[in-house]
C-alpha cells in the first residue's frame, strides 16, 4: 500500500510538470440578472467555495481567497486618471497584474470626487451611466482602447509568478449571449476553459456573474476577459455590446513550483519507492 501511494505521488508530480491540465475539471457558476439582489446569492456562494477572505498584504496565505471591488481605489488613481497595471500587486497587494492590447485601464469615479468626473464612465460617454450599474458601490473597471483584459497572478507584493484555483467576475450590461467570456490558462499557458457570460435580464443596467473553480487546485496562471464586442468610447448602437466589470473574486495566489523542484520530488519519491520494494523482496 505504501509503495502504491508513493508511486501515486510520483505520477501526481509528473502531472504538474507536463501539460496535465487537459483533464482538469472546472466547476462553473453562472447567472444573469437585473440588479444586485438578483445575483448576490450566487456571487456569495462562489465566495464561500473559494474560502476565507484574506487581508490585502504581501505574501501568500496558501489558501482562501482575494477580492477586488475597486471601491477602495483612491481618487488620484480613478477616472479621469488611469489605473497602473500593477496597482493590485504593489499599492494594494492582492497578487494580480493587468495587461491589454489597448491603451490602459481605468476605474470609474465615485459620486463625490475632486474633479467632478461623472460616475460609471460618464467621462468617456455621457450615456454610460444609464447602461451600467454596480454590484458593490461605487466604482467599475474597464480596459481602455480594447475590450480584452489579461489578469496574471503573482505572489502578492512580489514578481514571483503564482497560480490560483479559481476566478470569477461580475459584469454589467451584457446584452449578447456569445460575446463576453472568460478564458483560463494553465501553468504551461495552455487553455483550460472558456466560459460565456450569461446576458442580463433587462435591457440596460443589468448584472451578470461567471466564476470557475478547478478541483485539481492551483492550476490557473492567467485569465483573459473579453468584455462585450467593442471597447468603450462609442455609444451602444449598431450592434455594439458595451460591457464593464465590477468585483473580481479569485483563489489565493500561490507560488508555482519550479520544474527543478518537481523533478527532485519525483526522483526522491521514485528512489524511496524502489528502496522500499527492494527491502520487501529480500
Amino acid at each position: 500500500m505504501q509503495t502504491k501511494l508513493r508511486f501515486s505521488l510520483v505520477f501526481s508530480a509528473l502531472a504538474l510538470i507536463g501539460p496535465a491540465t487537459v483533464d482538469a475539471l472546472p466547476i462553473l457558476t453562472s447567472i444573469g440578472g437585473s440588479d444586485a439582489a438578483s445575483i448576490q446569492a450566487t456571487v456569495d456562494a462562489f465566495r464561500a467555495s473559494l474560502g476565507t477572505l484574506n487581508a490585502n498584504v504581501a505574501g501568500s496565505f496558501g489558501s482562501g481567497r482575494r477580492e477586488i471591488n475597486w471601491d477602495g481605489v483612491p481618487d488620484p488613481a480613478s477616472a479621469p486618471v488611469n489605473l497602473p497595471a500593477n496597482f493590485f500587486n504593489v499599492n494594494s497587494p492582492r497578487g494580480v497584474v493587468f495587461a491589454t492590447p489597448g491603451t490602459g485601464f481605468q476605474v470609474s469615479a465615485k459620486a463625490a470626487n475632486p474633479t467632478s468626473t461623472p460616475i460609471e464612465f460618464g467621462n468617456i460617454d455621457a450615456s454610460y451611466p444609464t447602461i451600467f450599474r454596480t454590484l458593490s458601490e461605487q466604482r467599475l473597471f474597464t480596459s481602455l482602447g480594447s475590450n480584452v483584459l489579461d489578469v496574471s497572478f503573482f505572489v502578492p507584493g512580489s514578481t514571483t509568478p503564482a497560480s490560483t484555483r479559481g476566478f470569477g467576475a461580475v459584469f454589467t450590461d451584457v446584452d449578447l449571449a456569445n460575446t463576453t467570456r472568460i478564458e483560463l490558462f494553465g501553468l504551461d499557458n495552455s487553455l483550460l476553459f472558456t466560459g460565456l457570460v450569461a446576458p442580463g435580464t433587462v435591457a440596460n443596467e443589468s448584472l451578470s456573474f461567471l466564476g470557475v473553480i478547478f478541483t485539481e487546485g492551483n492550476i490557473v496562471s492567467r485569465v483573459r476577459i473579453t468584455s462585450g464586442n467593442s471597447a468603450l468610447g462609442l455609444s451602444e448602437a449598431d450592434g455594439r455590446d458595451l460591457v464593464t466589470m465590477d468585483d473580481f473574486l479569485y483563489g489565493e495566489p500561490t507560488r508555482i513550483p519550479a520544474p527543478a523542484t518537481l523533478l527532485l520530488l519525483v526522483s526522491g519519491l521514485a528512489a524511496l519507492g524502489f528502496s522500499r520494494r527492494k527491502r520487501t523482496s529480500r
